[in-house]
């Protein structure tokens, strides 16, 4: 038996990889090409006072804030967040984030976040995208965060946000973080 030729292999591979080229094509045109969108905002997370935007919802019989930590291991909290045009909380809002993050660090401050950024202001009104990420805080300013989805004119998002803390107060754990955000998105 005779090996097939060489003639015969490139053909063959060649119409496999227009097959997979049109199928590929099928799906941008029902998706859209794809963009980067670069965001701005300013995340208020309130711990303290009568109305606070950061609710611990879950902890260990141990973990107890104090002063020096008080966002103590294994604490879960149940967030919605302002976003903000400016650091300012008078500042215009833009937006909302809205999920849970968890304190994961025995010793420092790390939290894994799993939050929905919902824009409720401007060209990208109602779309919104996902953060799922481990969030070191005391490694300070240019923290990377994953962005793993999106909805809405966001859809199929993925990228990363730099963040950059503005204001922490180490007493009752009240930021405001800024999030320079990059998007990849349909």
């Amino acid at each position: 038996m005779r090996a097939p030729s060489f003639f015969f292999l490139s053909l063959l591979l060649l119409l496999l990889l227009i097959h997979i080229s049109i199928h590929c094509n099928a799906a941008d045109s029902q998706l859209g090409s794809e963009k980067v969108t670069n965001l701005l905002f300013y995340l208020h997370d309130t711990l303290s006072g009568k109305d606070p935007t950061a609710v611990p919802v879950a902890r260990a019989e141990n973990a107890v804030p104090k002063p020096d930590n008080p966002v103590p291991f294994s604490t879960i909290y149940v967030v919605d967040d302002l976003l903000t045009e400016g650091p300012q909380r008078e500042s215009k809002v833009v937006g909302n984030a809205q999920g849970m993050y968890i304190s994961t660090a025995k010793k420092g401050l790390t939290l894994v976040l799993g939050i929905d950024f919902e824009l409720t202001d401007g060209p990208y009104k109602g779309s919104s995208f996902v953060v799922y990420s481990r969030n070191p805080v005391m490694q300070g300013n240019g923290r990377e965060l994953a962005i793993v989805g999106g909805r809405g004119l966001f859809r199929m998002a993925r990228g990363f946000a730099l963040l950059q803390t503005v204001y922490l107060d180490n007493v009752n754990g009240d930021a405001i973080i800024e999030y320079n955000v990059t998007l990849l998105h349909h």
